[in-house]
């Protein structure tokens, strides 16, 4: 991590700035399971607080031996979800993932070893998921160190900020700044979302 650390200081004045303020680099890992993806289903549209209540009922219901498994969402009735707090379109994507995943359209064991573009185009399968989705995914459970979230709210509010723009960059004007970036696109973007935290905290 220190190399990218210093490719990104180095790169680019106001991130070295942020990297200065926010401190050492320490990201919180998922397992790159089908209950992260699961879980990022559930939490899509809610506030955290109500999502991590949702998420624990629904886990209580369907997990096994401590995880969620397909086997576990589509042994449950859609009246038993609904009555854990999921809406019916949630319902819906979480056994549309448990369907696929159990088909073998998604091999959670063979993701690893795929490229990102593949690993997008792998979890987009499953409705309900989209790219926001399966970056966040490839950067929080696969560890991939060059995602760039280039459509996410909260990196372009930080961009905006960090970079005194006048209205919220469009992502290809983020794709263009962060060229020099690469290949630490990752870290930079759990800066920039550091950046904001630090900004409320202060």
């Amino acid at each position: 991590m220190r190399k990218a650390l210093l490719h990104l200081k180095q790169a680019d004045p106001i991130l070295r700035a942020i990297v200065e303020r926010v401190g050492p680099y320490r990201i919180r890992y998922a397992e790159p399971d089908f209950e992260t993806l699961a879980r990022s289903i559930v939490f899509q549209q809610l506030s955290g607080q109500s999502a991590r209540a949702i998420f624990g009922r629904v886990k209580q219901l369907v997990a096994d031996n401590g995880r969620m498994t397909p086997h576990g969402v589509l042994a449950r009735t859609d009246a038993e979800l609904r009555a854990a707090g999921l809406s019916r379109h949630k319902v819906g994507y979480l056994r549309d993932l448990a369907q696929k995943t159990r088909a073998g359209h998604i091999d959670f064991a063979r993701l690893p070893a795929l490229p990102d573009d593949d690993v997008i185009r792998q979890l987009t399968m499953v409705k309900g998921v989209g790219v926001w989705t399966a970056q966040m995914f490839l950067l929080f459970a696969l560890r991939r160190l060059n995602v760039l979230a280039a459509g996410d709210l909260g990196i372009r509010s930080a961009i905006r900020r960090a970079y005194r723009l006048r209205t919220l960059p469009k992502p290809s004007r983020i794709e263009q700044l962060a060229r020099k970036w690469h290949p630490y696109c990752s870290v930079a973007c759990w800066y920039l979302w550091r950046s904001s935290d630090d900004v409320l905290l202060s």
